[in-house]
């Protein structure tokens, strides 16, 4: 049955964008896609239409690499990797920065702790996390308010739009706390312990970055151990996945995909004031542990989104509720709203239930999960975000919507003993 494209009908540009946070020089345009396009992994003739999407949405937007995994029914139907640059060939386990595509995973983190006995979601961060401001300085009152759950949902009270992200004001922090850079997430923290709330918690709908760094440093906090280690020993070893992992600033893992921008900045890994490409040193990762940080194949993402169907291997019943959860306030006309690490729209039309996803963006990043209302889902990763043309990356989502209405018949293959052991 057709359904209208996610995006349409929720936030408008969609939440999960962040910006390069910082001045960047336009270098010269991108180069026009090349005639050769290459494609990895197996075809599926009832699925063409998603790679026929795949090629035009990449062939107008000069970008050279990306990766599509489509799930039907729980099974891994289509995998595969598309690239128009013959220098580079994306293998369908070819690993990309995933972005706030992290946020599902970091909800999760937190959720398995509630779901343990170990956390509660009502709990003030200010009994959980040392928000000492630094010297001089006083704490906002209302951060007592500010909860667990609120964190989750954007409701903290910090607002970037207001007061920019603090992410991504690295030389600021350094600045104002006398430290070095590359800055730690302890550091983002002392910082933003001091600055006034843009809002009352709880009152005011606005996406933060640093809530969910919060949320990653509340994970540890609450766990003994770090965050990545947490993530992989409850949620992804129960899964299977073992190729998702943090990733760097600069250096890549194995497998890993080159990142393209026309742009370049200033480094906040240093202080030698070196202008860098922006996807390798304009941010820091290590600030983005939780919030934006994990590398992973699209193949893995869809596997990732499986954790949040019914029968989860690592969530259960009361656990997937919370995740769906309607915040207090921030439900938008149409009925969207950011749950848990999710944004979700219920089903009005054409079906029941509701439809679920995110994007992530970085300078070098643009990314897309879906899981929908008739039990398919879909993975796009891509490794740019910008291009010459200036044509919009969140037309993925109508590209991808069009692709699965265009499907007569699904196929009745499973790739994902292919993929995981």
């Amino acid at each position: 049955m057709h359904q209208a494209p996610l995006s349409r009908r929720t936030f408008g540009k969609l939440a999960g964008v962040a910006g390069l946070g910082l001045a960047g020089a336009l270098n010269a345009p991108a180069a026009d896609a090349a005639s050769t396009w290459k494609t990895t992994g197996t075809a599926v003739s009832a699925l063409s239409g998603f790679d026929a999407q795949m090629k035009t949405f990449m062939q107008a937007r000069g970008i050279q690499g990306g990766q599509l995994a489509v799930t039907y029914g729980g099974r891994l139907v289509l995998a595969r990797g598309y690239s128009t640059d013959t220098a580079l060939t994306v293998q369908p386990t070819s690993l990309f920065r995933v972005a706030s595509l992290s946020k599902s995973v970091t909800a999760a983190a937190v959720l398995r702790l509630v779901q343990d006995g170990r956390l509660s979601l009502s709990t003030p961060i200010t009994s959980l996390l040392d928000l000492t401001p630094p010297p001089g300085q006083t704490a906002d009152s209302r951060l007592s308010q500010v909860t667990v759950q609120r964190l989750l949902q954007h409701l903290g009270g910090w607002d970037r739009a207001i007061s920019g992200d603090p992410l991504f004001k690295d030389s600021t922090i350094s600045q104002a706390l006398g430290v070095p850079m590359e800055l730690s997430p302890a550091d983002v923290v002392k910082y933003m312990a001091g600055q006034p709330l843009d809002h009352a918690p709880g009152s005011t709908y606005a996406y933060s970055n640093f809530g969910y760094l919060l949320a990653g440093q509340i994970v540890e906090k609450v766990s003994g151990t770090t965050y990545a280690d947490y993530v992989q020993q409850k949620l992804f070893t129960p899964l299977g996945i073992t190729r998702m992992a943090q990733g760097w600033s600069v250096a890549k893992h194995s497998g890993e995909v080159p990142y393209k921008s026309q742009y370049t900045g200033t480094t906040v890994l240093d202080e030698s004031g070196a202008t860098v490409a922006a996807p390798y040193g304009t941010f820091s990762m290590r600030l983005h542990y939780a919030n934006g940080a994990w590398i992973s194949s699209a193949v893995d993402m869809v596997r990732w989104a499986s954790a949040f169907d019914k029968g989860s291997k690592v969530l259960d019943g009361t656990s997937l509720a919370k995740v769906w959860t309607k915040p207090e306030t921030g439900v938008n006309s149409g009925g969207s709203y950011y749950g848990l690490g999710w944004l979700v729209r219920p089903v009005t039309t054409g079906g029941t239930g509701q439809n679920t996803w995110h994007d992530g963006s970085l300078p070098g990043t643009y990314t897309f999960l879906v899981r929908n209302y008739a039990g398919a889902s879909w993975a796009v990763l891509l490794n740019q975000r910008d291009d010459a043309s200036g044509l919009a990356y969140g037309d993925i989502d109508s590209a991808m919507w069009t692709a699965y209405n265009g499907v007569t018949n699904w196929p009745a293959n499973d790739l994902y003993p292919q993929y995981f052991s």
